[in-house]
């Protein structure tokens, strides 16, 4: 199930954080522990640590970094997309939002906050997660923005006109 549940309250959140560094991981904890609805019941360092995890414990939510050793994060992403009732995942990293979080989200991820952000974001960005819904700094939605509102790039051949495309169509069956 995607939700376990706390026999001291109903309304706790199970974490898995998945980070190389270990002193990141005990910030992360820290930051995370300050707010008695997160509890942290797991950590991992790479794919391989935390393979084992999903079918082993009930996660709500996993805070994924992308640079791992092995497979990266977005790595992780793919390989969760292909299992059922598989965690949802925030994204923490130190790369800017320009450079990963339109990749991390397209890859499945439900948010993406810098590891940077203040600690009542990083909370905030948990609990969104968890209930399903995405949580976008205003970086990122700013990024999506200008995705949508950039013109479409087309296909090559999409810039023909009618008659080079009728020639290209005669080109193809072997005319001259």
């Amino acid at each position: 199930p995607r939700r376990a549940r706390n026999p001291m309250t109903s309304d706790t959140l199970r974490l898995v954080l998945v980070d190389d560094h270990m002193l990141v991981r005990r910030g992360l904890r820290d930051a995370l522990g300050a707010d008695p609805s997160l509890l942290v019941v797991a950590e991992a360092g790479s794919w391989d640590e935390l393979q084992p995890l999903l079918d082993a414990v009930a996660i709500d939510v996993l805070v994924l970094d992308i640079n791992l050793p092995g497979l990266s994060g977005l790595d992780i992403l793919d390989q969760l997309s292909r299992r059922p009732g598989a965690p949802r995942v925030l994204v923490v990293s130190m790369y800017p939002e320009d450079q990963y979080a339109i990749k991390a989200l397209k890859a499945g991820a439900l948010g993406y906050v810098n590891k940077a952000c203040e600690a009542a974001e990083l909370v905030l960005a948990v609990h969104q997660v968890a209930r399903g819904m995405r949580h976008l700094t205003p970086a990122v939605a700013s990024l999506l923005v200008e995705q949508l509102q950039a013109p479409a790039q087309s296909l090559p051949h999409h810039r023909l006109t009618e008659r080079e495309r009728e020639l290209l169509v005669l080109l193809a069956r072997g005319e001259r």
